[in-house]
């Protein structure tokens, strides 16, 4: 059987701690119902249990085409991260705690895109490095000057 791909139902978003919208930050969310999801069998060992079930959930948000962001969000989404976003879990048993963890993981990485840069204060360099940068200069010096030929009074 193939894996599987379908955007979370309405009833699946009542689920507890979901509340049908995943809060990024304190002025954006988005509804469960503009995730899609998919679950495969997860890779590497684990026997009859890990080859049989479909464990491992990949979640993805549309960033381009979700109706629920504002254009300054969308535009801030689209320049840190593209136009789909992606996350996966497939390190618990259950399908339900990996698509948990995949959600956590995608609000996670939309918070950050949309945190804002701190600005550069310009600093001055300290004393010391200024003093190692002149000791490798005069150092580098002395290197080039072993390279030159030897003058006649050498």
């Amino acid at each position: 059987m193939g894996p599987r791909t379908r955007p979370v139902q309405d009833d699946e978003a009542e689920q507890p701690g979901s509340r049908g919208r995943l809060r990024i930050g304190r002025a954006v969310s988005i509804p469960v119902a503009e995730v899609e999801w998919r679950a495969t069998t997860p890779g590497g060992p684990g026997g009859q249990h890990a080859n049989r079930t479909n464990s491992r959930v990949e979640v993805r948000f549309d960033v381009a085409g979700s109706p629920s962001l504002g254009p300054r969000t969308r535009s801030r989404l689209l320049q840190r991260l593209g136009p789909v976003v992606t996350t996966s879990a497939g390190e618990h048993r259950s399908q339900a705690r990996n698509r948990q963890v995949a959600l956590d993981r995608l609000v996670s990485r939309l918070a950050e895109a949309l945190r804002p840069d701190r600005p550069r204060r310009p600093t001055a360099p300290s004393l010391g490095a200024r003093e190692r940068r002149l000791a490798e200069k005069h150092s580098r010096a002395e290197v080039k000057r072993g390279r030159q030929r030897p003058g006649p009074d050498d």
